[in-house]
């Protein structure tokens, strides 16, 4: 099951896809969010989310101030400011 991932600026939508690996900082450091991950609420520090797709890809965006939350198999990213780097 892969996860469903979405990447959203105040402003944008960044990317939204799916993902089998999501890393991104927060506050309190890196966290890897894969398929089947708990549900967490954390809040984005500033720094770069790296996305792995299905088919090895990668994409790499920088983000802050925000939030990240996985429920389920989705994974929604909110930031102030994100942009794609990659």
């Amino acid at each position: 099951m892969a996860l469903q991932v979405s990447l959203v600026s105040a402003d944008a939508e960044v990317w939204t896809g799916e993902a089998t690996l999501v890393v991104a900082k927060t506050v309190e450091g890196e966290i890897g969010i894969m398929s089947g991950h708990e549900p967490i609420l954390a809040i984005l520090a500033e720094g770069q989310v790296r996305i792995t797709q299905a088919d090895g890809t990668k994409v790499l965006a920088n983000a802050q101030d925000g939030f990240l939350s996985m429920e389920g198999s989705q994974l929604t990213i909110v930031a102030g400011n994100a942009a794609l780097i990659a």
